[in-house]
């Protein structure tokens, strides 16, 4: 039995390589892991040496100390890996399937998951709906930031390429399904985005930029996207995107200047919780001015995607309700102009499939849309430092060197 390294939450701003278990085909007790998951055997789970795992958005959150989660937790829940090793009950998953792992577990036998809402799973966090790799109170399954990582109901959850060698040459693509090209994709479809649409996009981070793509894929004429990042925002300049630096003013008034009128027919919110205000607020957290700006940029009967992340704890919060996740929304706005809003986790298994024919037929670059860059496992804590600053990219974890000898 090989060992194995995981990214380590050591507390708020500290991520550590450390030594961790090997996965075994049983939930062990350990930092995060809900008690009445302890012991829960796992026939139907692969472990797969991981190949391509990526810092996401939500893992800084975590890091910042903005969560509840535990010190030791191993984080990551963005994972594409080989399989090395299938349980009793595993059918038609493979040893040697390169795969893509989505963010969500999911069991695919409750009412929710045979409904296609896999990211309110009911029989894998004994808390409440829904879980995740690597994730606090998602039920405490490992990450995926490892060299090996265990996934649950394999034959459901894992999404098998079917050339594994012309899959290794868009890798770097492929690795962005189990989490922000979905994710993105969701927050344009919610929004309701179509041909011809103009699309307001809060949030240049990699969500953003993957729901900018994915506005383009889905037809839109002009997609507008902001942040308080110069750095983000030139890189969503790059593929077609029209800018708003938000610390500049209110967005309202610089969306009229691009189209001629202070409305747009679709939003996505890919900021969340850690929202700044705007103009001369833009170093304060305000964490419902994007969800109050959507509502008055939007028009009458246009709807809201909301894939960016919001909590139902967070410490960090600077006033009580937001500590609870209570934020002062103008829900009379939205009720008024008539708005749809939807929120929650992807159900990444309703779009990657469908996202992975675009990127093996070239018919998107999300790559290089969101800049990712390759890095080792080791030099993890660096990534998070950088994005934590505000780097322009999307890091991607390299635990064999296997992108690396991609690249070469």
């Amino acid at each position: 039995m090989p060992g194995n390294r995981g990214v380590s939450y050591e507390g708020p701003g500290n991520v550590q390589v450390r030594e961790t278990d090997y996965p075994e085909f049983e939930l062990k007790d350990g930092p995060g892991v809900n008690p009445a998951n302890v012991g829960r055997k796992l026939p139907h789970a692969a472990i797969l040496r991981t190949v391509a795992t990526n810092i996401c958005g939500s893992d800084q959150h975590m890091v910042r100390g903005r969560t509840t989660a535990p010190p030791g937790l191993i984080l990551g829940h963005e994972i594409t890996g080989e399989v090395i090793e299938t349980g009793s009950d595993v059918e038609y998953t493979k040893v040697g399937d390169l795969v893509s792992v989505p963010f969500n577990i999911a069991c695919g036998r409750c009412r929710n998951c045979k409904e296609g809402k896999t990211g309110v799973c009911e029989n894998v966090n004994p808390d409440r709906p829904g879980s995740a790799y690597g994730y606090v109170d998602m039920g405490g399954w490992v990450g995926g930031q490892a060299e090996y990582v265990l996934v649950p109901y394999a034959d459901w959850n894992l999404l098998k390429f079917p050339d594994k060698e012309r899959a290794m040459e868009k890798i770097l693509d492929l690795a962005m399904l189990s989490d922000i090209f979905p994710t993105g994709f969701h927050g344009c479809v919610s929004a309701g985005v179509k041909p011809g649409s103009t699309v307001y996009i809060a949030g240049a981070g990699p969500v953003g930029l993957a729901a900018a793509t994915s506005a383009f894929l889905l037809g839109a004429a002009v997609v507008i996207v902001a942040d308080l990042n110069k750095e983000r925002l030139d890189q969503a300049h790059t593929f077609g995107c029209e800018t708003i630096n938000v610390a500049l003013g209110e967005p309202k008034d610089q969306i009229e200047h691009i189209l001629g009128e202070p409305v747009v027919d679709c939003a996505v919110d890919a900021v969340g919780f850690e929202a700044r205000g705007h103009g001369g607020e833009s170093d304060v957290e305000r964490p419902a001015t994007v969800l109050n700006t959507l509502m008055d940029i939007t028009r009458a009967g246009g709807a809201l995607g909301i894939p960016g992340l919001y909590v139902t704890g967070d410490p960090g919060a600077q006033d009580e309700a937001a500590k609870h996740g209570s934020l002062s929304i103008r829900i009379g706005l939205g009720w008024a102009k008539s708005h749809s809003f939807v929120t929650g986790q992807c159900p990444v298994m309703r779009y990657n499939r469908q996202l992975m024919m675009a990127i093996l037929n070239d018919r998107v670059q999300i790559a290089k849309n969101v800049n990712a860059t390759p890095i080792s496992l080791d030099d993890a804590p660096r990534g998070y430092h950088e994005f934590d600053e505000g780097a322009a990219r999307k890091y991607v974890l390299d635990p064999h060197g296997m992108l690396a000898k991609t690249a070469s």
